[in-house]
């Protein structure tokens, strides 16, 4: 039996907007009023250059948008299809594009569409968007809102509004080709991004991790950052590894959180903060893993506005400190000990609350269970321990 054949993939380049915001704040570049922001240099390369070559390695066919005569000479020497123009908006330049896709003759199945003015695309990003675009039609990868967000006016705040459930959109986003051809053949008017067109008639969009070096050019400040990050990307990483291991006792009155997530039982853990055993050994395995003592060290229990805090609290800070020093998360393997309750119906809802926590992948993170056979204090039910053991990858020049 034959297997099914690979699918066709492309990719549009969006090149065609202006960057208003962008050029109103490089006053002092001679490029403002000639260059749009996908064309300045970041290290030696246009912007855009970059972004094309970390699309290339996984798509069969890059297809540029846009009526700027400085598109082709800065995609120059790269395998991709000669630009086609592009609209006055956004969702026009997207539809010119794949309009030009359905003319080839072998169209694809799968499009990703990206802002030309995002150099920076882990690839990890395109290969988890990629392989979800095998269960939905559409996928985007975005990243988790962690900062409280305000609503103003006239520069007064009106309203507080809730980051629960929120996430900042990025691209490439990933959809089904035929059917993003076709939504867009019907709908006309102006969309913020292609996903809102699935969502208008029913569609399932995924969402993938994003990650927080895809920075779409905006503002000056923004190249800064860009040149950060890839000099950080030139760095020799090195291996760390983190051990944790933390105990609470059995105490009344009191809910049971662990690993972010209040589970259903007739007592919870005794402890100055909530007593999440689970995120306390994960957060001491990656303060060790960077050399940074233990979670006593950060968050004492001697001082009383730690008293009953929520641990979500100390594992985003575990998290900021990661990457305060260049370093990222491979993975995280939290082992919870404990006759009773029942982890596994849980687990899966753990190990998103953590990644979620930490602003990784879900696949980096696992959390299992085991029992101690009926021996030891949780054996006899006195108390839950954990384990956890973390790998980063930090600079070779960390302290």
């Amino acid at each position: 039996m034959s297997s099914a054949p690979r699918k066709r993939i492309a990719a549009l380049l969006l090149a065609a907007g202006q960057g208003r915001r962008f050029a109103a704040g490089a006053a002092s570049s001679p490029q403002k009023e000639t260059i749009c922001k996908q064309f300045h240099c970041l290290k030696g390369e246009p912007i855009i250059r970059h972004a094309a070559m970390a699309l290339l390695p996984f798509v069969d066919i890059v297809q540029p948008v846009g009526s700027d005569p400085l598109l082709a000479h800065a995609l120059e020497g790269l395998d991709v299809l000669p630009p086609v123009p592009g609209g006055a908006e956004r969702h026009d330049s997207v539809r010119a594009g794949l309009e030009a896709l359905a003319k080839l003759p072998n169209p694809p199945d799968i499009v990703l569409v990206h802002d030309g003015a995002r150099p920076i695309v882990p690839e990890r990003v395109i290969l988890e968007t990629l392989e979800a675009l095998e269960t939905y039609p559409g996928v985007i990868p975005a990243v988790p809102v962690s900062d409280t967000l305000k609503k103003v006016s006239q520069n007064i705040i009106i309203d507080t509004v809730s980051r629960e459930n929120l996430w900042r959109a990025q691209t490439p986003q990933g959809f089904s080709f035929p059917l993003l051809h076709d939504l867009h053949q019907r709908h006309r008017d102006a969309h913020t991004d292609d996903a809102a067109l699935l969502e208008l008639e029913g569609h399932h969009v995924a969402i993938v991790q994003g990650s927080e070096d895809n920075i779409k050019l905006t503002v000056m400040e923004d190249l800064m950052r860009l040149e950060r990050i890839i000099d950080q990307a030139s760095k020799t990483f090195v291996p760390r590894v983190g051990l944790g291991y933390d105990v609470h006792a059995f105490a009344e009155d009191r809910k049971l959180i662990l690993c972010g997530i209040e589970v259903p039982h007739e007592k919870g853990l005794a402890g100055h903060s909530d007593a999440d055993v689970g995120i306390h050994t994960l957060c001491d395995a990656i303060y060790g893993a960077l050399a940074e003592g233990d979670i006593g060290r950060h968050f004492p229990p001697s001082e009383n506005k730690w008293k009953d805090m929520d641990s979500a609290r100390f594992l985003v800070h575990a998290g900021e400190l990661i990457r305060k020093k260049g370093g990222y998360l491979v993975n995280a393997d939290i082992t919870i000990i404990c006759e009773r309750p029942k982890i596994g119906p849980h687990a899966q809802a753990m190990r998103e609350r953590l990644a979620e926590l930490l602003n990784v992948s879900v696949s980096r993170i696992s959390v299992k269970a085991t029992t101690s056979e009926r021996l030891g204090f949780t054996g006899r039910e006195e108390g839950i321990a954990a384990t956890a053991a973390v790998s980063i990858m930090v600079p070779d020049d960390v302290d």
